[in-house]
């Protein structure tokens, strides 16, 4: 089971990282977009500092996920963006195949919080 564990972790890591990096280096193609949704990324774009911002904490969440003993801290991160990428494949695109991927990443993040749950104890002490 601790295999297993680190594996999922590894790629949920992974997937973060390489989300991150791509705000930054734009080497993913982008699919083709609705006319709502080029609204949306353009008003994300407005703001010159949330891409980044968003990225940057992608980066560093991903990394620290992948490796055990910081895997606690890395789940805490990561929470509010995987937050924002469920709303929002719930509000904006509801007939996508980002609901089920992005429900799986949510509950494995999930569980990576119960699972460290006695780390989080010495915070709120």
């Amino acid at each position: 089971m601790k295999i297993v564990k680190f594996i999922i972790c590894l790629l949920f890591g992974l997937m973060f990282i390489n989300a991150g990096l791509d705000k930054f280096l734009h080497y993913n193609p982008v699919p083709k977009l609705t006319d709502t949704q080029m609204k949306l990324y353009a008003a994300f774009g407005e703001i010159g500092w949330l891409l980044p911002l968003v990225g940057a904490v992608e980066v560093i969440g991903g990394l620290l996920f992948i490796f055990p003993k910081t895997r606690a801290l890395g789940a805490i991160i990561i929470l509010p963006v995987m937050v924002g990428i469920l709303i929002h494949n719930l509000y904006r695109d509801p007939s996508s195949t980002g609901i089920a991927i992005s429900s799986v990443l949510f509950l494995i993040n999930i569980w990576m919080i119960i699972d460290n749950r006695e780390k989080y104890k010495k915070l709120v002490s």
